[in-house]
């Protein structure tokens, strides 16, 4: 079972969580961009812009955040958390 956790932080509190889980044959980054979807989906929120930093992050740590430079639009909390819980 593939299970994403999100977090919304503002000002270090938590303002919104959720775990997107996906138990489709799909490879790790299909379920990844799939759970982010969801998540943006969900929070109602543009799709985040992947760069550099996050790629690395998120491949070592199976974690990464996104901040405002990670969105098109402006954002009304700090940032945007990922995190795997579980993978196949």
């Amino acid at each position: 079972m593939f299970r994403m956790w999100a977090k919304m932080w503002k000002d270090t509190h938590l303002l919104r969580d959720i775990v997107i889980e996906n138990a489709s044959e799909e490879n790790r980054t299909k379920k990844v961009f799939a759970a982010l979807d969801d998540i943006c989906r969900e929070f109602d929120l543009p799709k985040p812009i992947w760069l550099d930093t996050n790629i690395r992050e998120f491949q070592r740590h199976a974690r990464t955040r996104f901040h405002q430079d990670n969105f098109t639009e402006t954002i009304e909390f700090d940032y945007l958390e990922i995190r795997m819980l579980d993978e196949d």
